[in-house]
This record gives C-alpha cells, structure tokens and sequence, in this order.
C-alpha cells in the first residue's frame, strides 16, 4: 500500500542480497521490508546507524536480561561485544561491520556458539511497484547445541525486535538524502 510507511512485511531473504547464501546451513534465515518515503537516504550504514543509535527502553531492558542469561554460559554479552571493537567506526552498535556497498550493509559476529550476519539492503523500487523498500535480513549458523538452543529461545524475540525497530524509526522519520 503506497503511503503506509509504518507497515513492516515479512518476505523471503532477497535474491540480491549477500547474506542469502552465506553459510551453507542455516538455523534462522529471516527478512522484514518497510517502505522508505520519497527523499529518505539510500544510504544503508546511515540507515543502520539511524535504527540501531537508539533503541526504545523495552529494547534495551531485554537484551539486559539476555546479557545477564548469557554470562551463565560463557557468552559474550552486549558490553564485552562493543568493549572488543578497536575502530568503533567499524561498528554500528555491537555490529561489526563487514561489508558497505552501494545499497547494502553487512553486519554481525561471530561466537562460539553461533556466527550471524544482518543485513540492510535498500531496494530501489521497480516500475510496477514504485516505492523504495528497506529489507532487513538475518541469517545465523550455529556450531552447537548451545547455539541451536540460544536461537530457538531468541528467535520470538529477535522478530519482534526487528519489526518494533523499523517501525520506531519510520514513526520517528528516516534520515533525509543529502542532496548537493
């Protein structure tokens, strides 16, 4: 529906993205895709840096619970993660980055337990369907039983953070194109 800029849409992991065949096995692969307004940034690290800068309090109290949960086991938790980055430009948030192109961010880690990447891929719209679309897409291979286990509990809660978050930053107004 064009106009409808809060409405997030599962949808299958995007053909041109790079996170689609990462990993030869996959234990979450996801996508959520919001449409962008006209004169919104195509910039993906700026529209990660945007969504991640600022998560809402509930946001941010349940990874404090899922950092608590995680040191039992020997994770890395929020804190450790950003603690281990060197260049923080590297980083948006506890991302490492490890790809930018034109109209795609790669971002994540890798973990004992698990490796994942995000991605933030802009998709210019088509000539049927004319609008601009963000696609946010996860993918995660787990190395173990711990792993499997950490993205079965994680997961609700994963898909309800993606699409609380996209939907936040469209109410709170996407980043503008910087025009010269």
């Amino acid at each position: 529906m064009r106009g409808d800029y809060h409405t997030v849409t599962t949808v299958p992991l995007p053909l041109p993205s790079d996170v689609r065949n990462i990993y030869q096995t996959t234990h979450l692969a996801d996508a959520y895709s919001i449409p962008l307004p006209d004169g919104t940034t195509t910039d993906p690290e700026m529209l990660a840096r945007f969504i991640f800068s600022d998560p809402s309090r509930w946001v941010a109290a349940l990874m404090a619970i899922r950092d608590a949960a995680v040191t039992l086991f020997g994770l890395r938790t929020a804190g450790k993660l950003t603690a281990d980055r060197h260049n923080k430009s590297d980083c948006v948030g506890i991302f490492k980055i490890y790809s930018i192109s034109r109209q795609e961010i790669i971002m994540g880690d890798d973990d004992k337990h698990l490796d994942f990447r995000l991605s933030l891929l802009h998709q210019m719209g088509t000539q049927a369907a004319s609008e601009s679309r963000l696609i946010v897409s996860t993918v995660v291979h787990c190395h173990n039983r711990l792993g499997r286990v950490y993205i079965f509990i994680i997961a609700p809660f994963h898909r309800v953070i993606v699409k609380s978050m996209l939907c936040r930053a469209a109410r709170t107004g996407w980043p503008k194109a910087i025009t010269r």
